[in-house]
């Protein structure tokens, strides 16, 4: 017993050790020196046709709280639909210059949502956002920086004490969750964890923020 318990002990030290990512190379980012962001109509991946408006509508505080000068959305929306972009995808696709002729910023932050809403199983209902994003200079065209995160229910969610407790709690939260968009609120938590700084690996503090310059968090 005592060699699979040292073996065990080994597998779960050695899975612990490989959830966190190696440090981000933010050569490029330190040289580019973004003041000024366009954050993109994010693509959505997901079947909720809810998605891209919830999950842009939350992204530009995280950011503008680190420090950045975030152009609004809805300045960038207008501008979009007036020249006949009408979806996330299309807006994707502009080319790098157009954008930096059209808005002036110096970075462009483009999400792709994988996940969004609220599932239900047997005895359990979860809403869960996961997105991803990178922001590429708009001069240079060089990846300065990419990253993911996740939100979900399943964080706050305790136990019942009973299966008819689990089948009932379940199926109230997904009426409860379709009915109310709930997957909205964890998009803005989703939001603050992919795009909020300083954190490991994310974005660096911009310049208007006291963070600014300082090394790269290592937590």
């Amino acid at each position: 017993m005592r060699p699979k318990r040292i073996l065990l002990g080994a597998l779960v030290l050695l899975a612990g050790c490989a959830t966190k990512a190696p440090p981000w190379d933010y050569t490029n980012f330190q040289r580019a020196k973004p003041v000024t962001l366009l954050v993109m109509p994010p693509v959505n991946d997901s079947p909720d046709i809810k998605a891209t408006q919830s999950v842009w509508s939350h992204a530009t505080r995280p950011l503008s709280e680190a420090g950045y000068y975030v152009l609004p959305v809805a300045l960038v929306d207008e501008t979009f639909r007036n020249n006949g972009v009408q979806t996330a995808n299309d807006a994707q696709d502009i080319p790098l210059g157009k954008l930096r002729d059209y808005f002036g910023a110096d970075a462009v932050v483009y999400i792709k949502i994988k996940k969004y809403g609220t599932s239900y199983a047997v005895i359990s209902s979860e809403t869960r956002v996961e997105v991803e994003a990178q922001i590429l200079d708009l001069r240079s065209g060089d990846l300065l920086w990419k990253g993911s995160a996740f939100a979900t229910s399943a964080e706050q969610q305790g136990s019942q004490s009973s299966l008819v407790g689990l089948l009932v709690q379940a199926l109230v939260n997904q009426i409860v969750a379709t009915a109310t968009d709930a997957a909205y609120n964890y998009a803005g938590i989703a939001d603050y964890r992919l795009l909020g700084a300083p954190r490991y690996n994310g974005v660096l503090p911009g310049p208007r923020s006291p963070l600014y310059g300082q090394p790269p968090t290592t937590k």
